[in-house]
């Protein structure tokens, strides 16, 4: 432990008799000093001592730091030696090693040719047998010794090709020639290498293929390898699946093989798509290619997804540099000659069925398509007849039908759905956009032309007058169906028209198109608000049936129980409808516009019809409570203009009632007071104590 003098002092002290209890009875400072001087002397001499002991230790420790010192050196100078030895020793292995290359080199030089002349005395020697015609080398007749025997012919069948040819043609008549006997070599190889691929002898198979490498037979060798590979691997109906599995396997296989497995793996490919897929292409297409258009585009557009898939599984194995291109052209084989016209095929069908579609809604529903006029004589004359009262022919009846279906609409859109999907699968990339516009019109045609402008038209041809006592108001049902179809057709368009034509000047041209579609259906929606002018005759019709002029001048003043008119309550059920029906019928800001005209309408047509009336005092309260009803049914519209009318008209008739004395201040009234004083006046004519002098007086 670490040394501490007070510590240590203490434990002395508290040994020594009489020096542990400072100040007390049993305490001897006597002997406590006589302890301490005699501790110190013990001290100094045990310090003494150790102070010998260490400077012995040094002594002892410098001249064993001599000694190794010394040591060391001897070390150092014997490596220098041991190092001088190992330069001499490897500038020695380095001349021995040259001498030994070069005399490696004079014996190669001696063996070489040596060796070449040997293979040169064999080959001499199994050309002799060749030309005596007699076989007799083991190599020949030793079915064992194939691949040795491989090895022979094969340079013999060179050395063959280079002789003159009057001497190659008398070797090859005799009847054992080189080229027979290559011939024969060569079928039993492939025979052999059959044979192993049937038991599954990788290893042999792969000695065989290395042998057969040289020959010209190579080819046919991986040939069959193909042919046996395909046997009994396209068993089930899908055969784009049992290509994948059988190539899967044959990648694993064909590196054991073959020196060039993926030039033989691409050759498998290759057989597979010009002989099995092409096969099953055309079985599957020309069956419907003449009798079935649908049928037809449905198994191009799947059989040509399912061979791209296919392709795609194929990218995975290694088949040389450019397997996309590859395959691409593999693709393009198989099915040029049925894209080169698809887009034809695709237009007609399309056109056919939506034809058909068409034809079908209308026939259940037992019409007759017509002609509707859309310019000339015919649309002049619609107009005029909308536009005014005047008898121009008889509207249309359509007896509630909007001639608009969700059903044949859902139909038209999945077919041009599914066409833009085989488009975009089937089209050259530099054709897309073009098959794509192609498809775009066939929609607008049949879906915005045929059917939802056929229906504006004979909706707009089915609007009565305003005259008409008929409250047919169909034009609203087609208007809320129209917009809805045209929603599902601007959905259609961005989300499967848009990414086809995205990024090509098709993109402005199918915009234009569009808007033009827009803004034609705008323009006859435009049209319908003539609509607006059958419900004001309806107003009408219902104002001049119920309302009597006893109602605003009762026989017996004091006798009126109703709060206000029949004919109020009936014309506010009957807006309080169309309000309801303009909403449901349309969206956005349309709402507002088509009801502030309603709205505008309604309080004119109000307005002219109170100044018909000659009001008493409580006729003119009647007439207050039906303006007030009227105003309650003006904030259904939720239109500021038109309820500040309904307010003002109110204010007005408050000039039937009030005292003669009050009518200036009422006049000059905040809601009457920019009023022009003409009507003002001509609704205080109204009163039937009009004609007294103090009235007449007191406004003037």
């Amino acid at each position: 432990e670490p040394f501490v003098a007070d510590e240590y002092i203490e434990r002395l002290a508290w040994r020594t008799p009489g020096g542990g209890s400072r100040g007390g009875e049993a305490f001897d400072p006597k002997r406590l000093l006589e302890e301490f001087v005699n501790h110190i002397q013990e001290l100094q001499v045990m310090d003494e001592r150790i102070q010998r002991k260490v400077e012995k230790l040094e002594q002892q420790c410098q001249k064993e730091a001599k000694e190794f010192a010394k040591k060391v050196q001897e070390l150092q100078k014997s490596n220098q030696v041991a190092f001088q030895h190992f330069q001499e020793l490897d500038e020695h292995i380095s001349y021995v090693a040259t001498k030994v290359c070069h005399l490696g080199d004079q014996l190669e030089g001696v063996n070489t040719p040596r060796q070449r002349a040997v293979e040169a005395q064999k080959l001499m020697k199994y050309f002799n047998e060749f030309l005596d015609g007699e076989l007799k080398s083991d190599v020949f007749t030793n079915s064992e010794k194939i691949k040795e025997a491989a090895d022979i012919i094969q340079k013999l069948h060179l050395i063959a090709q280079e002789l003159p040819f009057d001497s190659l043609m008398g070797f090859c008549s005799s009847p054992h020639s080189s080229a027979g006997k290559y011939h024969d070599l060569e079928c039993q190889l492939i025979q052999e290498f059959t044979n192993a691929q049937r038991r599954g002898e990788i290893s042999r198979m792969r000695e065989v293929a290395a042998v057969l490498l040289h020959f010209k037979g190579y080819s046919h060798c991986v040939d069959v390898y193909i042919k046996q590979c395909q046997e009994g691997a396209f068993l089930r109906n899908d055969v784009f699946e049992d290509a994948a599995i059988l190539c899967q396997r044959v990648n694993k296989q064909v590196g054991e093989v073959f020196s060039n497995p993926e030039t033989v793996l691409a050759k498998l490919i290759q057989n597979i798509f010009e002989v099995k897929l092409q096969s099953y292409v055309k079985d599957q297409l020309e069956e419907y290619r003449k009798s079935d258009a649908e049928q037809y585009l449905k198994n191009l557009y799947d059989l040509y997804t399912r061979t791209t898939n296919l392709s795609s599984k194929l990218m995975e194995f290694n088949l040389g540099t450019d397997k996309q291109t590859f395959l691409s052209k593999l693709i393009k084989s198989i099915f040029i000659s049925y894209l080169e016209n698809y887009i034809e095929v695709e237009i007609g069908y399309l056109k056919t069925r939506s034809a058909m579609i068409l034809q079908r809604y209308y026939d259940s529903k037992n019409h007759q398509k017509r002609s509707i006029g859309t310019g000339g004589i015919q649309d002049l004359k619609e107009r005029i007849r909308q536009r005014t009262n005047l008898p121009l022919g008889p509207s249309i009846d359509t007896h509630g039908e909007t001639f608009l279906s969700q059903e044949v609409v859902v139909n038209l859109l999945q077919e041009t759905k599914q066409a833009f999907e085989r488009c975009h699968r089937l089209s050259d990339p530099s054709d897309l956009p073009k098959n794509a516009f192609r498809i775009f019109s066939m929609l607008v045609e049949f879906l915005c032309t045929e059917h939802i402008d056929y229906a504006l038209e004979t909706g707009l041809a089915g609007i009565p007058s305003s005259d008409s006592r008929s409250a047919n108001l169909y034009f609203l049902d087609v208007v809320h169906q129209a917009n809805t179809i045209f929603h599902l057709f601007d959905k259609q368009f961005n989300d499967h028209l848009m990414p086809l034509i995205s990024s090509s000047p098709k993109l402005s041209e199918c915009l234009q198109k569009k808007k033009d579609i827009i803004e034609q259906m705008e323009v006859k929606l435009d049209m319908g608000i003539d609509t607006l002018n059958c419900m004001i005759g309806q107003m009408k019709h219902i104002l001049a049936a119920e309302q009597k002029k006893t109602d605003f001048k009762p026989e017996d003043e004091n006798n009126v129980l109703i709060q206000y008119t029949n004919a109020c309550v009936k014309v506010c059920s009957y807006v309080r409808k169309q309000v309801e029906k303009i909403r449901h019928s349309m969206d956005g800001k349309n709402v507002d516009t088509v009801l502030m005209e309603l709205g505008v309408r309604f309080h004119r047509l109000i307005y002219e019809h109170l100044q018909q009336y000659s009001y008493s005092c409580m006729g003119g309260m009647l007439a207050i409570c039906d303006v007030a009803e009227y105003r309650k049914c003006a904030k259904d519209f939720k239109i500021p203009l038109v309820l500040q009318l309904f307010d003002t008209l109110h204010a007005l008739c408050n000039l039937l009632v009030v005292a003669p004395d009050n009518l200036k201040q009422v006049c000059s009234g905040e809601q009457l007071a920019n009023l022009d004083k003409n009507i003002l006046h001509s609704f205080v004519q109204l009163r039937a104590d009009y004609r007294s002098a103090r009235l007449a007086r007191h406004f003037s």
